[in-house]
């Protein structure tokens, strides 16, 4: 006897998240969830689906994480260029200030809730002011949106004082249950060691306790944020990391291009993550990242894009191909990090940076039905000899067909479902306009 479920994928291919795959599979799926994975006569005798999808001739796997990001920055989309990390924030903290309010934010972040899904992002770790205009709009997408109050020493682009912050932070559990949309965990972000103090940290780190919240903070850059934080502190930004008690929470660092051998080992003793923004990280002149010497030590890495001010776009797979290209240039071997590996990054050790390993990440019984579907009826995609190797050399945010979220479909043949794309658009050109090539350099619209 078969038992009812909501939808049924059959695939050419399932790409699991963990190094493997299975080729003419199929996806059961109920209430959101993935009740069972296998092949396709085997699922279809174990389950009868209201939907049945066919994708015989597309690859389906989990949908990607971004781990580090700013969404509502797609309104300065190419607005700092050719400066490295400190001439980067002093050109867009300006702008931000006249610009992002909440209203803005919200704005920027469904622009870029939107570009995140069409390209097969399902997940998002952003850190931004207005964290609350930021999850409604990114839930009314549809985008599994990780999100949380930002600190900073100073009042900075949304004018709060440290202690408006820190009651804000107090609020964020219940601002997600009023809001709703796909399960995140709550979360702080303390922007950097450089830009708030080791007696503010403590604080994040104590509201992070108090509200069971993980961290994200921004650490070791470039080697000028280092040099700062050594000059005034005295130590480097991960050992004041965890002298404020950071490290002892779920921790996610951005970046984490500059680290010693120290550094690594406190990391991994802790159980804290990296988020690797190769694109960004290239793009600012802020080094190159060594992914495999990480991995070694025992950390877990993550992907992600950094945002559309240092990267320009929300491509997790320009992310992917970059990371590999950087990893096998640093480590001086073709061999150095496998494209499963990187695949993995940008996937099951995404999730299980953001806590969500249990929930998200792999396409197995029991997780949350985030899914995406590549179209393989294309050129650059024939033939498949190495399927991580073709995700990761090969694929493109255009081969993404279809998009679930939590069983739910947001993405169709292409076009996202839970928004009036032209309508978006039209927002955002009146909202911040465009550049006049006759007047550089521009400034947003007031």
């Amino acid at each position: 006897m078969t038992e009812p479920v909501d939808l049924v994928l059959d695939a050419a291919r399932v790409v699991i998240g963990d190094g493997s795959e299975l080729v003419e599979a199929s996806i059961a799926v109920r209430g959101g969830v993935i009740v069972g994975v296998g092949g396709t006569r085997e699922v279809h005798a174990l389950f009868e689906a209201t939907a049945v999808h066919d994708y015989s001739h597309h690859l389906v796997m989990p949908g990607l994480v971004n781990a580090h990001t700013h969404l509502a920055m797609t309104l300065l989309r190419g607005y700092a260029e050719g400066v490295d990390l400190q001439g980067f924030l002093e050109r867009v903290l300006a702008a931000e200030a006249s610009l992002m309010d909440p209203e803005t934010v919200a704005l920027g972040t469904e622009l870029g809730a939107v570009e995140s899904l069409l390209a097969g992002a399902t997940t998002a770790l952003d850190m931004y002011f207005h964290a609350g205009a930021a999850h409604e709009a990114a839930a009314r997408v549809g985008l599994r949106h990780v999100g949380g109050q930002l600190f900073f020493d100073v009042s900075a682009t949304d004018g709060l004082t440290w202690e408006e912050r820190i009651e804000a932070a107090r609020r964020w559990p219940a601002e997600l249950e009023r809001i709703g949309g796909p399960y995140v965990p709550a979360a702080l972000m303390p922007h950097g060691t450089y830009t708030v103090s080791p007696e503010h940290l403590a604080e994040v780190e104590a509201v992070a306790e108090e509200i069971g919240a993980l961290v994200h903070v921004h650490a070791s850059e470039n080697e000028a944020e280092n040099a700062e934080v050594l000059e005034r502190h005295g130590k480097t930004p991960i050992a004041i990391l965890d002298e404020c008690g950071i490290l002892g929470h779920p921790s996610v660092i951005g970046h984490g291009v500059h680290l010693t051998d120290a550094d690594v080992a406190l990391l991994s003793a802790r159980r804290a993550a990296v988020v690797h923004c190769p694109v960004s990280e290239l793009k600012l002149a802020s080094g190159l990242a060594h992914m495999a010497r990480l991995r070694a030590g025992g950390v877990t890495v993550s992907l992600g894009t950094d945002s559309c001010s240092s990267s320009n776009d929300l491509d997790p797979w320009v992310m992917m191909r970059t990371a590999a290209l950087v990893a096998t240039t640093v480590a001086g071997s073709p061999v150095s990090l496998p494209a499963r590996d990187i695949v993995a990054a940008a996937t099951s050790e995404g999730a299980k940076a953001l806590g969500m390993g249990d929930r998200i990440g792999t396409v197995r019984t029991g997780l949350e039905a985030d899914l995406i579907v590549l179209d393989l009826d294309q050129p650059h995609l024939t033939p498949i000899h190495d399927v991580h190797a073709l995700l990761v050399f090969a694929a493109g945010r255009a081969d993404v067909a279809d998009v679930f979220v939590a069983g739910r479909q947001v993405v169709k043949n292409r076009s996202i479902l839970t928004v009036d794309t032209a309508d978006l658009l039209a927002r955002a050109r009146a909202r911040v306009g465009e550049p006049d090539a006759a007047s550089q350099p521009w400034s947003p619209r007031n």
